[in-house]
């Protein structure tokens, strides 16, 4: 990552995280599905509206695990060595706590939660036991998320996509089975689910602890280091404080979708699946800028972070345009995968054109966002984009929807806050990168003169008249 051409290299790093990402879509994807098609429109709703509920609960651990990735790839461009080994058994051992609380959270806030979002009394039940059991399976994503985050710091983004693999392949097995040979319905689908992240988290923790060097995973050693935790923390809270208030903002988003009925909440659900799908190329792109720009930065090489921020922007928003372009053409033969509802597929649509079709606007934040966080400034942009793409949705909720309650309206709201949080994310980025750049050209300055002054001593000493 700090040597030599950069294009190819962010593009060998992202994919592997990008069709990852996308396999991971597909246990939610194939749940929705063979809710769709084999239980009916109200499973389809139970599961598909529940995901902002999952994300308002797991999302400030995964964020943790973008600490976990600033902080290895950090130590690895410092060449500390000696530090990389704290920091894998401290993300560890973060991993199985995070697991443990979404666990027990999830499954104590999960009707309270539903009641808030207005979930249709049709799905309620559903939603609940889809949910119980999902929540359950919490340790095994997290171990799987903080263990892929070490592997990627150092370059290697093929093997959490192999672990995936294997997880996407049982997943959509055991979900047809366990509804079509075994009639267990929305239970069997969270069951589904379950076994294949248990799967996918065994094969990444397998490879750790085959690992060599630093970054092999002694369970022995798992533990947390004050100085590694603190960092992780410093870099991974901020970010998944940005996450839950952004999924808060989308729960109450939810909400008001909800309040359509049944038919809107499935056909969200079902076009939220493409959008998903183009936005894991973003998030590919943006895991490979805060990986090289952060292995870069701490190896003072700022030309590779401004040559890794561009490329990225260019692959992320090529990437926008192309995927966005293709779900936009096949419509309705595209959401027909999910449900057959003629109902469901009109609010489908609707969010495609007016939400999906503007997407490409979000790259520009996302972008600058993932580059300061690899400069070590997590917490200026998750303000900007609590209040952007958070507090400004809530707003829109609360008082331009009231004023026009049609469904276009509320669905308008993404690409509006999209433009604001981006205009003042990039101008944030121009700021961070002159106070970040200076800060290493004074070090350098400062570590310039320390070591013209000691060959200064060291030439006095040598030329200093001999006393004998």
């Amino acid at each position: 990552m700090m040597n030599g051409p950069i294009a190819g290299k962010l593009v060998r790093f992202a994919m592997p995280i990008a069709v990852a990402s996308i396999l991971q879509q597909l246990f939610n994807s194939t749940d929705s599905a063979v809710a769709g098609r084999f239980v009916g429109a109200d499973a389809l709703a139970a599961i598909g509206g529940s995901m902002p509920v999952v994300m308002l609960l797991i999302s400030l651990f995964t964020g943790l695990a973008i600490g976990t990735n600033v902080v290895v790839a950090m130590h690895i461009g410092n060449g500390r060595r000696d530090l990389i080994s704290d920091a894998v058994h401290t993300s560890i051992f973060v991993a199985l706590v995070s697991g443990a609380l979404l666990l027990t959270l999830g499954i104590a806030l999960v009707g309270p939660i539903l009641t808030l979002i207005g979930m249709p009394a049709d799905a309620f039940d559903l939603a609940v036991v889809y949910l119980v059991i999902y929540f359950l399976g919490m340790p095994f994503a997290m171990l799987y998320n903080f263990g892929s985050a070490v592997l990627r710091s150092k370059g290697d983004t093929m093997r959490p996509l192999y672990a995936l693999i294997v997880g996407a392949m049982l997943n959509t097995v055991l979900n047809i089975a366990f509804v079509t040979v075994l009639p267990l319905g929305v239970a069997g689908i969270g069951i589904a689910t379950d076994i294949a992240n248990a799967a996918s988290a065994g094969i990444v923790l397998w490879f750790l602890m085959h690992e060599e060097g630093p970054y092999r995973l002694n369970w022995r050693k798992v533990r947390p280091k004050k100085s590694e935790l603190m960092a992780i923390l410093k870099i991974g809270a901020p970010a998944g404080l940005q996450g839950m208030v952004f999924a808060f903002s989308n729960v109450i988003i939810q909400s008001a979708i909800n309040s359509f009925g049944a038919a809107s909440t499935a056909g969200v659900a079902a076009a939220l699946n493409f959008e998903f799908y183009t936005y894991f190329f973003i998030n590919a792109f943006t895991q490979a800028a805060v990986t090289f720009v952060g292995q870069n930065y701490a190896a003072r090489q700022l030309d590779r972070c401004d040559r890794t921020f561009v490329l990225c922007m260019a692959f992320a928003m090529g990437s926008v345009v192309v995927l966005n372009t293709v779900w936009l053409t096949l419509g309705s033969t595209a959401l027909g995968i999910f449900t057959t509802s003629e109902q469901a597929i009109r609010y489908g649509l609707a969010r495609l054109w007016t939400g999906t079709a503007f997407q490409i606007i979000a790259t520009a934040y996302e972008l600058a966002a993932s580059t300061m966080r690899g400069m070590g400034w997590s917490m200026t942009p998750t303000i900007i984009t609590v209040i952007g793409s958070c507090v400004l949705r809530i707003i829109w909720v609360f008082t331009v929807f009231q004023f026009s309650p049609t469904f276009t309206t509320l669905i308008a709201v993404y690409p509006v806050s999209w433009t604001v949080t981006s205009v003042a994310m990039l101008a944030a980025f121009y700021f961070v990168r002159k106070r970040a750049y200076g800060a290493v050209d004074a070090s350098y300055l400062k570590r310039s003169s320390e070591h013209v002054g000691i060959r200064r001593k060291v030439v006095q000493v040598l030329h200093a008249p001999s006393l004998s």
